[in-house]
């Protein structure tokens, strides 16, 4: 099992950044994902982007393609989300995960197994 803690979250204007952190801790598979996820207010929650641990080769979801970037240390104990010129619409609880899941379904919550308790971003206009 997978220890996530989120944290980074926090209040910004539109074009700001922040930038998300996931603490990972406990027992890796070889081949593990490690997602960011969101779910904004009367939505279903919806994948952000995707490293896998092992190459570290990054997906991202067509909406925040060019202003999000995940990435993780060398260690390998920690995932960022640096998220750049937000927008009102990325206002949302946002949740790591892990998972060994297939470049088929990086982007299906339901195949993550591990979940933080989430870090809540809200963008202004």
């Amino acid at each position: 099992q997978v220890r996530l803690v989120e944290s980074g979250g926090g209040s910004v204007e539109a074009g700001g950044s922040l930038r998300l952190s996931c603490a990972a801790s406990g027992f890796f598979y070889s081949s593990m994902y490690i997602g960011w996820f969101r779910r904004a207010p009367g939505k279903e929650r919806e994948a952000v982007a995707v490293i896998d641990r092992g190459s570290s080769s990054t997906h991202y979801a067509d909406s925040v393609k060019g202003r999000f970037t995940i990435s993780q240390n060398y260690a390998k104990t920690t995932v960022y989300l640096q998220m750049d010129a937000l927008k009102p619409e990325d206002t949302a609880m946002y949740y790591c995960a892990a998972g060994r899941v297939t470049r088929a379904t990086l982007f299906y919550p339901s195949k993550y197994n591990d979940w933080g308790q989430g870090t809540q971003v809200t963008v202004s206009s």
